[in-house]
């Protein structure tokens, strides 16, 4: 059975063929499990090369888990985190943060999906006072929700103002390879280099099969981490088939190659769509995905061949996600199809 490519998620992609083979070569033999085996040890080595010899770095599932987890690691229950209204933290974690961790969100509105350095001040103004959550972590998405991606000053203005406060800049990067890819930087240079503490590493939607890290960037964070992992029930007993994916992602720049493709595929969308009367691209498409009006009336039967989410009912917004494997008949089929049924 074979299903059509679509534009409703980068998570609804296959495996990239690399992994796959990486998975398979890792199916022989007895290793010990949860994580004490050669293909872990090796996967580690990966993100060391990419992020220093300091990084400490820890497998999980999900994205959810990894940022509910790496949140857990550096805050009590007296404190509060601070992200973007838009965050998969407020929005698509169903309360899992305050749930697992005990914090509080204080969000603030972003249009754009990037939280401002002069929204933070304002919510700083209760350190200290015993009748109010103690802000701890700014947490940032990079790509952010909306497709757009954080510049290299802007983390660095969010990181001095957590670091001045002492507070502690935590990046949900389940898309950071599509951010990386735009900024045509390398991932060390947004991100411990910036000043982020703590980092949701994502490798699934960007041609992982599963499989998230938490990385540390400083290891007096994650000291107690193994045990937070364990009771948060994302410790692995075959973590092999977890970390041999990692090392095939992160070899021969396979993560970089996937995430340009991908950015690509939605400069070609976007440009594409806009060629449509009646639609219009309401984001800056930055990294692999197309926020988009497209006429209320044909949403509908559009969706019925080619499924989509409705971000925003007033528009209506849609969102459009490329993926690492989209390919440009799978643009033009798309918009052959918006054309004839918009009757244009």
């Amino acid at each position: 059975m074979r299903c059509k490519r679509g534009f409703a998620s980068d998570n609804n992609a296959g495996i990239h063929e690399n992994v796959l083979k990486a998975i398979e070569e890792s199916n022989y033999g007895h290793c010990i499990g949860y994580g004490d085996d050669p293909f872990t040890e090796s996967a580690k080595d990966k993100f060391r090369e990419y992020f220093g010899n300091d990084v400490d770095v820890y497998f999980v599932f999900t994205g959810t888990a990894a940022n509910v987890m790496g949140l857990s690691a550096v805050t009590r229950t007296f404190h509060s985190i601070i992200c973007s209204e838009l965050s998969h933290l407020n929005v698509d974690e169903c309360g899992a943060p305050e749930n697992f961790s005990g914090t509080k969100l204080l969000t603030v509105p972003t249009p754009d999906g990037k939280i401002k350095p002069g929204q933070i001040e304002p919510l700083l103004s209760v350190f200290g006072n015993e009748h109010h959550v103690q802000p701890k972590v700014i947490s940032v998405t990079q790509a952010t929700e909306v497709g757009t991606v954080y510049g290299l000053d802007e983390i660095r203005a969010l990181s001095e103002i957590a670091h001045r406060n002492s507070m502690l800049l935590h990046m949900d990067g389940a898309r950071i390879a599509n951010a990386a890819a735009f900024l045509g930087t390398d991932l060390k240079t947004i991100t411990v280099d910036a000043g982020v503490d703590v980092l949701s590493f994502g490798g699934t939607k960007n041609g992982m099969m599963a499989g998230e890290a938490v990385v540390f960037f400083d290891p007096k964070l994650s000291e107690e981490f193994k045990y937070i992992r364990k009771q948060g029930m994302q410790l692995f007993s075959k973590m092999r088939y977890i970390s041999a994916q990692f090392s095939a992602y992160l070899t021969d720049g396979l993560w970089l190659s996937n995430a340009r493709h991908a950015n690509e595929m939605a400069e070609l969308l976007a440009s594409r769509l806009a060629d449509i009367p009646g639609t219009e691209i309401i984001q800056e498409v930055q990294a692999n995905g197309v926020f988009a009006i497209i006429p209320g009336e044909y949403v509908e039967a559009i969706q019925k061949e080619y499924f989509f989410y409705v971000w925003d009912e007033k528009g209506p917004v849609v969102r459009l996600m490329t993926s690492w494997d989209t390919q440009e008949e799978d643009i033009e089929l798309f918009i052959v199809t918006l054309k004839r049924i918009m009757g244009v």
